[in-house]
């Protein structure tokens, strides 16, 4: 699949990881729609980069926002003529908590909710509205390709930690969905993947205190330090230029294997 004159659907494209894999296939010639629920920060950074940009105020726990932010971004594809090369599925959130806290008192429903409708919901219902458009898309190449849809995971989908019960459920159902979804996918030439960070600089991480991310840190094998945006959106790039990758998840992690506690 190619990057460049092509339009690619960022969700959480304002900022950390989605905000590297837009700048970065922008630089290479992709056009851009850029979904997120900052509206100040996407309608800076879309009108920084220019005209093969768009920003769309977007809550992927609605559906209703996600279509609003789909029916534009095609209407925007036909005034540019520019088609649908991949949607990048990168809104994502982290709340932890115990199952049972020290009161025995159980994981609120509320903030189970809250991670599973923007880390999997969220992720699921912005694919399947994307999806229609792009299975009507002029195949390209000799295998007739139509796209690509890149989700991530997280390295908390295998070897999650003590909290993360959330999370970890989150992102293993979007790790687990890969291969379905491309097996779903595959007579119209659209492949799936899956990217599976460990400990990377983001929005997220800036949240942890400085002894957290050291601990994390040091659970690293080789390199011992938290992955950079750009080596992310190096490997979204080749998840979209790469034909051979479907259907699988693609761990990026430094060899880490999470402690059960830090």
């Amino acid at each position: 699949m190619k990057i460049a004159d092509r339009t690619y659907i960022i969700s959480g494209g304002a900022s950390g990881l989605g905000l590297a894999t837009a700048r970065d296939l922008h630089s290479r010639g992709a056009y851009v729609s850029l979904l997120d629920l900052n509206a100040d920060s996407g309608a800076s950074i879309a009108t920084s980069l220019g005209s093969r940009a768009k920003f769309f105020e977007t809550d992927v726990s609605s559906t209703d926002s996600i279509a609003a932010a789909i029916k534009g971004t095609f209407e925007w594809v036909e005034s540019t003529g520019k088609p649908i090369g991949g949607v990048v599925a990168g809104a994502g959130v982290g709340l932890p908590g115990l199952i049972v806290d020290k009161k025995n008192e159980p994981l609120s429903i509320e903030s189970i909710d809250f991670v599973l409708n923007i880390n999997l919901r969220g992720t699921l219902d912005l694919i399947r509205q994307a999806v229609p458009y792009m299975t009507t898309a002029a195949p390209e190449g000799p295998d007739g390709e139509r796209g690509v849809i890149i989700m991530i995971a997280s390295s908390a989908a295998f070897d999650g930690q003590m909290g993360q019960v959330s999370y970890a459920a989150s992102k293993g159902a979007v790790a687990a969905l890969t291969l379905p979804l491309a097996r779903d996918l595959s007579k119209y030439g659209i492949r799936a993947v899956t990217i599976a960070p460990a400990l990377f600089d983001s929005n997220m991480t800036k949240m942890m205190s400085k002894k957290v991310k050291q601990s994390l840190e040091n659970a690293m094998e080789f390199p011992k330090r938290a992955g950079q945006p750009e080596e992310f959106a190096r490997t979204v790039r080749d998840s979209i230029e790469n034909g051979m990758l479907n259907g699988t998840v693609i761990r990026l992690d430094g060899a880490m294997r999470m402690p059960a506690r830090l």
